[in-house]
């Protein structure tokens, strides 16, 4: 056999030989053979080529030292560990940075950064569903809730009434998230998440208010943090809203820069000889602030006699402070976009309080940023996501049956391509933010605080919510620009710069965060080597450089074997999808061993080039989404009347991975390495993820939104307040819209009639009566068209006011 083998080979040129070497090398790396075989694999085939036996033994020695950790570990890495320290190669991370990069969990985030995503973990994580209880909850309490909501009068009046302030506080809306042994409802991650969809869905207002006390804030930070006695003396209060919470981050000089702030707190001994703290704050943007009893407010603690014994600073911590402590000057209000909500400066001046009311006592000094990137998974995960999630998909149930009950030429406006194609892609839009929803939220009910899934989530649900919005303004019109009760979509439009722009601004978020942070913490060795490298802790150090580097090796096989054949050497599950399976494996295997050239390259500087980051943020979301769309669709059984949505919504996001891997190909401004680059971007662009999404698919779901039934409801009617009173505008379209569906057959028979001559042509309303007069149809049918056209009337008419009236600001509609 050996003498057959050798025979071959020395057949083959030296061309063929080096040619069949890196096929081998290829596929070492790509199936991730073992160190040691892959060294026995290679002397073999080097034997086999005609090597002189005493040359492969002299070659395999470096691979060998390599792959002995005690060898190595002294001939190699020592001396590596030393050069990187007196280069400063490898970036240098602050303690807010550390803290930042440590705080929460890593997730499915984790196996996109791994370049060999284990799909059957991927897809054993639970997709949450809700309690009856919680069921029984939104469909009764938020309903009510709802329906005692007026949004245009809200808008109006600035507040709620008291009525609907008594009842949010009776029904525990304000305790979501308390366990019931607090007095709470702890429901849980999933239902919060639903709850906020409802709310917001009828009032976005409602829903904010309704949010902010669950995310983050006083009770998510007693939860995790407080003490015993805290949580007992809080919770209860805070769940049945006798305390109304806020919570103080933002000032003037620090947003997203949160270590800025200059807000502080000095220990000092009072004459009791227990220990206090001055607090002097100038905080903004702050919900509830204004209504709230209990405030919340990160500041930097500084101790100068160390009585704390924490140092002289501590640095920022989170004290709990009632809002009728001397020195708190609340009653002002900020004016978000005219979107009614509270939303407020707070103040304090020389406000004195026990260092108890530090959340986690004494010992809660200086863990404040801790505490608040661990806790914004709440924020960032579930309320704001859900909120953008439901005004997604309460665009798209609105502007698909606006497209069909409106007409123009003598047709509904949904026939026309342009509506078409906007539909089309808000139904995709809200299919895929749905997803990204229920999977997120699953993630949290696990008790996972998944910090950079959960800003992906956010700052991808804010920026799509703004996408739908916009092509739900386009296909209304004039009918969304008149500001009225009839207006359906003017307050989203208001609201969707808002959650952009909160628990952190998303032009940050996607240039610093996702990838930033991401980098070092979802990667397999990359922090490890950063924390060894500082403890200077070689056999630790060694492990994870040397994994590192057999890490590149490999995906630099997968990306290039995957890159050849699209993908489709990858082992996934099947169904119809199975192609956007291999096209995301292929893509984590790329983002795998491009992220690692830049981190190589760029070391340290890398968090500076932002326009960098942000395109690898880019990739690295549309992995994320791609897979809870996958998820949805495999969860929901694979069902055929959502696969358009699905296959357009994955397009989009292979599109969107295209066109960042293109822009960091082009953008690698280093010598010969940043041409290499700029050739494989070349050949990326006809080797694409995506080519763009097909007509017909567009169709095939603008078609589905057009009809009433159980596709269109099962996309844009779940966690959304669908009110049954018919003199809401709401209903009022939803009846139009379903009359016109059971109106179709009676207007077939006037077009078969004037196809026969029977009937004059022209436009099918002005065809009614003669229709009728000539028996075409029945009195019965053509009261039906009457009132259908009654309905569409009502449907287009927009608001309008007495001019005296509207000079006078009374907007009232006439």
């Amino acid at each position: 056999m050996f003498d057959f083998l050798q025979n071959l080979f020395s057949g083959f040129s030296w061309f063929s030989c080096l040619f069949s070497f890196a096929i081998l090398i290829l596929l070492l790396g790509y199936f991730a053979v073992p160190s040691f075989i892959a060294l026995a694999i290679v002397v073999f085939f080097l034997w086999l080529v005609g090597l002189p036996l005493w040359l492969v033994i002299l070659l395999a020695i470096p691979f060998l030292i390599v792959s002995l950790p005690v060898v190595r570990a002294r001939i190699l890495t020592q001396p590596i560990m030393k050069l990187l320290t007196s280069m400063k190669i490898m970036p240098e991370i602050s303690e807010t940075e550390k803290i930042a990069i440590e705080a929460g969990t890593t997730w499915v985030e984790g196996e996109l950064f791994s370049g060999k995503p284990n799909f059957g973990k991927i897809f054993n994580e639970p997709y949450g569903k809700v309690a009856s209880h919680e069921k029984d909850f939104i469909e009764t309490q938020c309903r009510t809730v709802c329906e005692m909501v007026d949004d245009w009068q809200l808008y109006k009046d600035k507040d709620f009434s008291t009525k609907v302030w008594d009842y949010l506080k009776k029904e525990k809306f304000f305790g979501l998230i308390i366990p019931p042994e607090y007095g709470g409802l702890g429901f849980s991650a999933l239902a919060h998440s639903e709850i906020v969809s409802y709310l917001s869905s009828r009032s976005v207002p409602l829903g904010i208010t309704v949010m902010v006390p669950n995310s983050l804030g006083p009770a998510e930070l007693l939860l995790h943090y407080g003490t015993k006695e805290q949580k007992e003396k809080y919770l209860p209060r805070l769940a049945c809203g006798d305390e109304i919470p806020c919570f103080g981050l933002t000032e003037s000089g620090a947003g997203s820069d949160a270590g800025s702030m200059i807000s502080e707190a000095i220990v000092f001994r009072g004459e009791d000889q227990q220990l206090y703290l001055r607090m002097n704050w100038k905080k903004r943007y702050i919900t509830l602030g204004a209504i709230s009893t209990l405030l919340g407010i990160a500041i930097k603690v500084k101790d100068p006699d160390n009585l704390l014994g924490k140092g002289k600073f501590p640095g920022i911590t989170c004290v709990l402070v009632p809002s009728t402590t001397k020195g708190v000057i609340l009653g002002k209000r900020h004016d978000p976009m005219g979107i009614p909500f509270y939303n407020c400066p707070i103040e304090g001046v020389d406000v004195v309080v026990s260092v108890d009311h530090i959340i986690g006592g004494p010992e809660g000094a200086g863990e404040g940023w801790r505490m608040l990137m661990e806790s914004l998974a709440a924020g960032r995960s579930i309320s704001l996501p859900a909120q953008a999630t439901a005004m997604s998909k309460f665009a798209t149930r609105v502007a698909s049956a606006y497209a069909e009950v409106r007409q123009q030429f003598g047709m509904p406006i949904g026939r026309f391509e342009g509506i078409e194609e906007a539909l089309a892609s808000m139904g995709a839009s809200s299919y895929m933010l749905e997803a990204s929803r229920i999977f997120t939220s699953g993630a949290v009910d696990q008790g996972l605080k998944p910090a950079v899934v959960s800003a992906i989530a956010k700052l991808r649900a804010t920026e799509e919510c703004r996408h739908v919005v916009t092509h739900g303004m386009d296909i209304l019109g004039g009918a969304a620009i008149s500001r009225g009760p009839k207006n359906l979509l003017a307050g989203l439009w208001w609201a969707a710069p808002i959650g952009i722009t909160v628990e952190g601004a998303n032009i940050l978020t996607r240039t610093m965060i996702i990838f930033g942070q991401g980098a070092i913490r979802c990667h397999p060795y990359a922090y490890k080597e950063l924390v060894y490298l500082a403890e200077k802790n070689v056999s630790g150090f060694d492990r994870a450089f040397w994994g590192h580097i057999g890490h590149v090796f490999r995906n630099a096989c997968r990306a290039k074997v995957l890159f050849f054949t699209r993908g489709r050497l990858t082992i996934t599950p099947g169904g119809p999808l199975k192609r956007y399976y291999q096209k995301l494996a292929w893509a984590s295997a790329s983002f795998a061993i491009l992220s690692d050239l830049a981190m190589g390259v760029f070391g340290g500087t890398l968090k500076f080039r932002e326009k960098i980051t942000g395109r690898f943020a880019d990739i690295l979301s549309s992995m994320y989404l791609v897979t809870a769309i996958l998820r949805r669709f495999e969860e929901e059984g694979q069902r055929v009347d959502h696969e358009a949505f699905a296959i357009y919504a994955l397009e989009e996001n292979f599109a969107n991975i295209q066109k960042a891997f293109v822009g960091l190909f082009n953008n690698f401004d280093i010598p010969i390495l940043g041409r290499l680059l700029s050739i494989a971007g070349f050949c990326f662009r006809f080797n694409a993820f995506s080519f763009g999404v097909s007509d017909k698919i567009g169709k095939k779901i603008s078609q589905a939104l057009a009809e009433v039934g159980e596709t269109r409801d099962s996309i844009t009617s779940h966690a959304i307040f669908i009110p049954k009173d018919e003199t809401q505008s709401l209903a009022t379209l939803e009846l139009a819209f379903s009359t016109i569906q059971q109106n179709k057959n009676i207007y077939r028979k006037i077009r078969k009639a004037m196809k026969q001559g029977t009937l004059k042509k022209g436009k099918l309303v002005k065809a009614i009566d003669e229709a009728l007069s000539k028996q075409v149809i029945t009195e019965e049918e053509a009261t039906l068209l009457s009132n259908e056209e009654k309905l569409r009337h009502a449907v287009t008419e927009v608001d309008a006011y007495a001019v005296d009236d509207f000079a006078r600001g009374g907007n009232h509609p006439v």
